[in-house]
């Protein structure tokens, strides 16, 4: 257990950031035109408003709360006087809230990819796969609640905050700081590194773009007056003399009669001999 506890939590990170940065920069690098949502609206707009409000908006809350909360230094909470239990009951309840919108959604749009014979029939497997992997990965992040409802002095959130700036600052035995989490922990840790591990070869990798282009892009706007505008003269065209297309004629041979052309004969042969 101590050695499976150190490839998933010691090694297991490295390996999935790795992927998702290096992945990320090369298909960016090859596969522009691949690096898109690959959005079905076209198809079938019904469930898709909805649920994809309701799915980015929760996971936006989501990925902006893990990153605060496990990535700030422990001393910046101090310095500001949160205590670490008042900070997991925000966590679990911002963090329920934010789960179930994004499970909701995240169900209707799942639910539409695969039973819409249109949709299903111009998805890939991919597609459908990461959303499988991410309703699991919200789902044992929901399941984390009531356990952490069991503790609410905070202690297991400084485990989580210590390994996950570990990881970042390259402490070594990071491993060990969360080997005696509950399991549902472990299991919602390494699904999530799983899901970065996959993610430059998803759609996922449009939410790394932004229309930044477009800011300091020419504009062009095209106007259709109703004012009546003067004609413009056409000018016709040059007419050029027949003789300049005429084919040029080669001139005809001049006509030899029979009977001097065989006097001229007899005569040569006279000469020669």
């Amino acid at each position: 257990m101590h050695l499976l506890n150190q490839i998933l939590f010691g090694i297991y990170p490295y390996i999935a950031l790795s992927v998702l940065a290096l992945g990320s920069v090369i298909r960016f690098d090859r596969e522009q035109y691949t690096w898109r949502s690959g959005s079905s609206q076209l198809l079938r707009r019904k469930q898709l408003v909805m649920g994809s409000v309701l799915f980015h908006v929760g996971v936006l809350a989501i990925f902006g709360g893990h990153f605060v909360g496990l990535l700030t230094p422990i001393w910046v909470f101090d310095a500001l006087g949160v205590p670490h239990g008042a900070k997991q009951i925000l966590a679990m309840a911002a963090g329920g809230v934010a789960g179930v919108m994004c499970l909701v959604g995240g169900l209707m749009l799942l639910h539409r990819r695969l039973f819409d014979p249109r949709i299903r029939a111009t998805s890939s497997f991919g597609n459908a796969a990461i959303l499988i992997l991410l309703m699991t990965q919200l789902s044992l992040g929901l399941a984390t609640i009531p356990v952490s409802a069991g503790h609410l002095d905070g202690h297991e959130m400084l485990k989580f905050m210590n390994w996950a700036q570990g990881v970042f600052t390259f402490r070594p035995g990071v491993a060990e700081l969360v080997a005696d989490v509950h399991p549902i922990f472990k299991a919602h840790l390494v699904l999530g590194m799983t899901i970065l591990l996959v993610f430059p070869f998803t759609r996922l990798v449009h939410m790394l773009s932004a229309p930044i282009w477009y800011l300091n892009r020419r504009g062009w706007q095209l106007v259709r007056t109703k004012r009546a505008l003067p004609l413009r003269r056409e000018v016709a065209a040059p007419v050029y003399p027949a003789s300049v297309f005429a084919t040029p004629q080669r001139p005809a041979l001049k006509t030899v009669p029979a009977k001097t052309r065989k006097a001229g004969r007899t005569k040569t042969l006279k000469a020669a001999e």
